[in-house]
Order: structure tokens, then sequence, then C-alpha cells
């Protein structure tokens, strides 16, 4: 009867023992991760919205479509005018070719005359009379083909500029389709298909729930043991006995010191400035953002 009880006595004590254990960590902190905010680049109602939020969507996949219309209607207006300026472009060689030929046709007279005037069947003056009309027809063809050069410059210059517009509305256009920057899950949206977008007003939310990472806190004293790249393990607690650790990776360790957040703790508590780490962990689906995590160094 009295081993009975020592017996009895002993396994209460060691089920005390091990319910009064507690884990130990280093040091505790939240899970986050990079979000994204999706923005409109160009105004106009938002035609297709296709994405809810939880979705997950690829990069460069689009997520919105913002009504292209009077985009369209601008570019076809400057295309017409492209094709205006463009048969206004005057075709020097046909414009000169009357001109040319008259001068031919004095340039051949004068060498009748020269042969004339070798023969004495003509006079000097003949010979003046033709090379000053040859002179005048040759300054006149430089003069039109001047004209006729500056004409097509600008007209060149006038379709470049348009030209110009028509790449800028097509890449306003572009700027419609609203594109994922990143592989991710949908946060939150901030419009609905329907509404009226305007450049810089934010759609949609996104973040790579893979690339999750938990921001804990360390003291001064715990920097000494810790450095980037090492690798350390996350122990993220869902509550009650609900504890599951995954292998972390130190990416990034502040530069300067902050006093200790109130909803964090550290392993010593008399501390009250701290230096906040990002510890990468791969997710397995579990860990979501604001849930807590420790760290064991």
């Amino acid at each position: 009867m009295k081993t009975s009880i020592i017996t009895t006595a002993l396994v209460a004590g060691l089920t005390l023992m091990a319910c009064g254990k507690t884990e130990e960590y280093d040091a505790s902190g939240n899970f986050e991760a990079t979000d994204v905010t999706v923005s409109a680049e160009s105004a106009g109602k938002i035609l297709t919205f296709g994405v809810e939020e939880g979705d997950t969507v690829g990069a460069g996949q689009l997520i919105a479509l913002i009504d292209t219309t009077q985009l369209h209607l601008q570019k076809e207006q400057l295309l017409h005018q492209r094709s205006a300026s463009d048969a206004a472009r005057p075709d020097i060689a046909l414009q000169l070719a009357a001109s040319r030929r008259e001068l031919e046709k004095q340039r051949l007279e004068r060498k009748r005359i020269e042969n004339l005037l070798a023969d004495g069947a003509a006079t000097a003056k003949q010979l003046d009379d033709i090379n000053s009309a040859i002179k005048v027809l040759e300054d006149r063809i430089a003069a039109q083909q001047s004209t006729l050069a500056g004409n097509t410059a600008s007209i060149s210059e006038s379709a470049s500029s348009i030209q110009m517009q028509v790449s800028q509305i097509d890449s306003r256009i572009d700027d419609c389709s609203v594109l994922s920057p990143i592989k991710g899950t949908v946060l939150t949206k901030y419009c609905e298909a329907g509404e009226y977008a305007v450049p810089g007003k934010p759609l949609l939310r996104l973040a790579d729930l893979d690339k999750i990472y938990l921001r804990a806190y360390l003291t001064s004293a715990q920097l000494a043991d810790i450095k980037l790249g090492q690798k350390v393990t996350v122990a993220a607690d869902f509550g009650g006995d609900k504890v599951f650790d995954y292998p972390g990776t130190v990416t990034w360790i502040a530069e300067e010191s902050e006093f200790t957040p109130k909803n964090i703790q550290t392993k010593d508590s008399r501390s009250n400035l701290v230096y906040a780490v990002k510890i990468a962990v791969k997710n397995d689906g579990r860990l979501k953002i604001g849930g807590f995590g420790n760290v064991r160094l």
C-alpha cells in the first residue's frame, strides 16, 4: 500500500514537471510578406477585372482591362493626318522635269549657235543671249529644287512628329491592360469592373506568399551570435499545442536599433532597444501574414 502511494506521487510529480516545462526561444515576431500595390496607369472605365481576393496570379497575367475606345479614335485621327501629309509630299523629279527638258533644249541651241558662229553665220550677241537664257534656267531649277527639298523635309518632320504621337497612343493603349508584376496572391481589391480608373489609383494589392519571412527582434547581446545567411529554426505558433518548426535563413539585419514593439517579447525582458531581423521561411501553405512565430538560434 505504501509502495503504491509513493509510485502514484512520483508519477504525479513527473507529470507536473512535464507540464511545467516550457520551450525556450531566443526571439519572437510575426510573419510578413513583401506586398505590391498595382495601380492604374491610364484613365478610363474598367471593362474587366477578372481576379478575386485570394486568387493566385502569375507574373505578366492580365488582371484588368481599361476602356481604350477614345485612345483608338485618337490613333485613327493621327493615322489619317499622316496619310494626308504623305500625300502632300512633292515629287521633285516630276516637278523639275519640264524645266530640265527646257534647259537641255537651250544647251543644244547654244551648241548650234557656236557652230554657226564658227562659220560666220551667227553673231556673238546671239551666243550671249543663249548663255544668259541657260543661266536663268539653271538658277530657276536650283531655286525650285531648294524649295521642293525644303517642303519635303518639312513634311518628313511632320510625319515623324505624327508617328511619335501614334507611338505614345500605342503606349497608353498598352497601359490599359493591367498586368501582374509578380507571381502572388491577391490580398485586397480596391475596385470592381464598371468603376472609373485614374492614373495612380490603386486597383489591388498582391503578395508572394511563397516567399514569406518572420520579422523578429534581437537584443544587442544576441547579435554576436547571428549573421546574414545563418540557418535558424522558426517555430510557427498557431495556438495551443499546434506549433510547427521550419528551417529559416537570416536575410536581413537592421543597421539601427529601435524600441521593443509592445507586442513582442525578447529573451532579455530588460532590454529596451532591439534590432529587427528578417528570417526567410519556405511556406508550405500554413503560414499566414500576421501569424506568430518564435526563433531558436
